[in-house]
């Protein structure tokens, strides 16, 4: 029996990690070994505590320890509008942002014919009941700019149409962005938002 079999299956449970190869996860555990008081027995205590209480929210997707997130429990974010993200990823880094003010809805996903990923696979009935029994004004699709993303944000706008204000995150060159180094798609989004100045 290897002395090192627990060593040896936290490496390889740590490598599963996304941004974490066998090297990175071998000097991580080792680090956390040597400092263990400081970082191993910490972590080990708050990654059991997350593993029995978090949950996600019943009504956004976000995930948090209680039932209801604080951002669908605010008051002060019911101001009629839900962001539509893809993952709970996504309303992080909206959220890093700090200027979106309103609330969320986390599809889980999108459509995809070649997955197998339908309407009902993601939390898209879950948005429309929303739309119809929260005083919702506007819902903005901040879906990611590929062929999945379009496809879902169009299916959402059939199924809402007529009922909310409807619209999307702009698309396009990025503050510092050089042309010479964007794709095709990007300048043509990019052209078709331009705006006055």
């Amino acid at each position: 029996m290897s002395s090192t079999r627990d060593i040896d299956a936290l490496i390889d449970m740590m490598a599963r990690l996304p941004g974490l190869g066998p090297r990175s996860a071998r000097r991580a555990v080792l680090h956390m070994i040597r400092k263990r008081a400081l970082l191993l027995t910490p972590l080990a205590d708050l990654m059991q505590s997350v593993a029995a209480t978090a949950r996600e929210c019943a009504t956004c997707g976000n995930v948090g320890t209680t039932e209801t997130c604080d951002i669908c429990a605010s008051e002060k974010r019911a101001n009629g509008q839900i962001c539509v993200v893809e993952d709970v990823a996504d309303l992080w880094a909206m959220e890093r942002g700090q200027s979106f003010k309103g609330r969320y809805h986390v599809l889980g996903g999108t459509l995809s014919a070649l997955d197998q990923i339908g309407p009902e696979t993601l939390r898209i009935p879950q948005l429309v009941d929303r739309v119809e029994t929260e005083e919702i004004s506007e819902v903005i699709l901040a879906l990611n700019a590929t062929v999945d993303g379009q496809t879902t944000a169009h299916y959402i706008a059939d199924q809402l149409e007529g009922k909310v204000t409807l619209t999307s995150l702009a698309q396009g060159v990025p503050i510092g962005g050089e042309l010479d180094y964007l794709d095709d798609g990007t300048i043509s989004a990019a052209l078709s938002a331009r705006k006055n100045l």
